[in-house]
């Protein structure tokens, strides 16, 4: 059967409006279209190729457990699930895991866990849930409310209740905000959607400080900023504050679905059976890719290069910006990077990502205004390079025709 990018238009939801070029075959930071037409990859299917396309390792994890077992129940665990979830407490603050199939899920658990953990150690009074502005956590009803952009929220009814919204980085106003009605503070360590926000390292471990004094729990969601997108496996290893449960998915699987939840023994005992499950949630398969994914991404060489790699688009970038004066800053860390667009193309997002799409780059938006780069990690330093020559060009047009090309 012959198919085009009409053909969404046909059959698919119109939920999405994708690129006119329909991508058929991936290999490492390289990807072709139905066309043949090449494109470097900085997209990385929204920070989910963590090691580009086609890796040998995740390839042959995926071929050699689908000649195994597919799929169980969860009257039964698996062996995947559980090397898997041994590797991540082992590196991690967790003794706990609970696997879903998506970040959204992830975090639809932890919330749910965080309110039992309340109930049944504080009473009912203390249910209240405080996430921040311009936060994202999943499209779920739960968690597209925690997140704080109504307009992914409104126009679906009445919204889950006790949830409260904070400015990102005023620690004032969170103090002012919690009380002992307070449940949990839901935060991303690195703002993803919201706009590629680093916050003050002060302002996290503030964050922290003020969970311990109301004994509320803190709740990272490193959906996007993790897996070693900035350096370390997760986020909360830079900025030397642990929380209480830690949400993962994304470049978990490497571009098979999957997320997980990690916590305590002590927070993790409030899922008692039959409090919450996943028909799917640590699939064997999708178990062992993601062990795959680990055991590359969770090591020195890997880790390490993430820097040098940071460095080098943070150099181009910087020339680049110095000779057509388009971006405010160059925001993010490790291999989530965004460029902020100054006052004179604030709103154009989009138009820079379509001139890069047209000269065979792809490349991400984080709101109207930033343009995200989320490649692999291991992506190639000549692949940066030729990437980065490529959204020179789609700059260059854009600045040359100021007319918006979305329009």
């Amino acid at each position: 059967m012959q198919v085009t990018r009409d053909t969404f238009n046909d059959v698919m939801v119109p939920n999405y409006n994708p690129a006119d070029m329909v991508p058929v075959r991936g290999e490492g930071s390289r990807v072709w279209d139905q066309h043949d037409n090449e494109f470097i990859d900085f997209a990385g299917g929204i920070a989910v190729n963590v090691l580009g396309h086609c890796h040998p390792a995740l390839t042959q994890a995926l071929i050699s457990q689908g000649n195994k077992l597919w799929h169980l129940s969860n009257v039964f665990t698996n062996e995947p699930a559980l090397r898997l979830a041994k590797k991540l407490t082992d590196a991690t603050f967790a003794d706990k895991v609970y696997f879903a199939n998506s970040g959204a899920e992830a975090n639809e658990a932890a919330l749910k866990l965080a309110r039992r953990f309340a109930l049944e150690m504080h009473g009912t009074q203390r249910s209240e849930i405080i996430a921040f502005k311009q936060g994202f956590h999943g499209r779920t009803f739960f968690t597209v409310t925690v997140g704080g952009q109504p307009a992914y929220s409104d126009g679906f009814g009445p919204k889950p209740g006790d949830i409260l919204h904070c400015e990102f980085g005023n620690l004032d106003m969170l103090a002012s905000m919690m009380s002992d009605k307070t449940c949990a503070i839901m935060m991303e360590p690195l703002q993803g959607e919201g706009g590629i926000i680093v916050p003050d390292p002060a302002f996290v471990k503030g964050v922290r400080e003020l969970c311990d004094k109301h004994h509320a729990l803190l709740i990272f969601d490193e959906v996007q900023s993790g897996m070693g997108r900035t350096g370390k496996l997760f986020e909360y290893m830079n900025l030397g504050v642990r929380p209480d449960i830690l949400t993962t998915a994304k470049s978990l699987g490497g571009g098979f679905p999957i997320g997980a939840m990690l916590t305590t023994a002590a927070i993790a005992e409030h899922l008692k059976p039959g409090t919450h499950g996943s028909t799917y949630g640590g699939n064997p398969l999708a178990c062992a890719v993601a062990e795959a994914v680990f055991d590359v991404v969770n090591t020195p060489q890997v880790l390490d290069g993430v820097a040098h790699k940071e460095a080098l688009f943070r150099e181009h970038l910087n020339r680049i910006n110095a000779k057509y004066h388009v971006f405010e800053e160059i925001r993010g860390k490790g291999m989530l990077l965004g460029c902020a667009l100054n006052e004179q193309y604030k709103g154009r997002a989009k138009d820079f990502m379509v001139a890069a799409t047209n000269e065979g780059l792809m490349c991400l938006v984080a709101g109207m205004n930033v343009v995200r780069f989320a490649p692999s990690l291991v992506i190639p330093d000549k692949d940066i390079i030729e990437g980065l020559e490529k959204f020179e060009r789609g700059i260059a047009g854009l600045v040359a025709q100021p007319v918006a090309l979305t329009k």
